[in-house]
């Protein structure tokens, strides 16, 4: 019996936020602002490689658990439309293994005076390392911090 495994999934959230399109859209774009909420819990330990917020542009984050394993996010920015919608690639590393790898889309769309938020991922779960039900919390963390920064 092989010890390899994919498991896909696919989960979407949506929330709204108390800003304007520009403002939720720049949470995303401006590499300082995603700091303020791209951010793992306390206690952990962050290293940011860079984010080139352009089609084709790459990000990189490593962030570190108190048990000192290396959660490492790198992603491709696939199509970007300003103020409406974000694309990208990302693969998921532990240490020096590779638990998942993702296609996200990010939409933005006018709710009153605010901005609804949707986030669809597709996702493969590699080697029972991941799956699509830690991520989905995961990404519920992180848009619950993007409302703190909107803040």
């Amino acid at each position: 019996m092989s010890k390899h495994s994919a498991v896909h999934d696919t989960f979407t959230l949506e929330r709204t936020y108390p800003a304007d399109r520009a403002r939720v859209f720049g949470a995303f774009a401006d590499p300082k602002a995603k700091e303020r909420w791209f951010t793992p819990p306390a206690g952990w330990r962050v290293e940011r490689g860079g984010m080139e917020f352009k089609v084709g542009g790459k990000e990189h984050v490593v962030s570190t658990s108190p048990d000192g394993k290396a959660h490492v996010f790198d992603a491709i920015y696939l199509d970007i439309v300003p103020n409406a919608r974000i694309v990208y690639v990302y693969e998921m590393h532990m240490n020096k293994a590779k638990i998942s790898a993702s296609l996200a889309t990010v939409e933005f769309a006018a709710a009153g005076s605010g901005t609804k938020l949707t986030i669809t991922e597709q996702g493969v779960f590699l080697d029972g390392y991941d799956d699509a039900g830690s991520r989905k919390q995961g990404t519920q963390y992180l848009m619950e911090l993007i409302g703190q920064s909107l803040e």
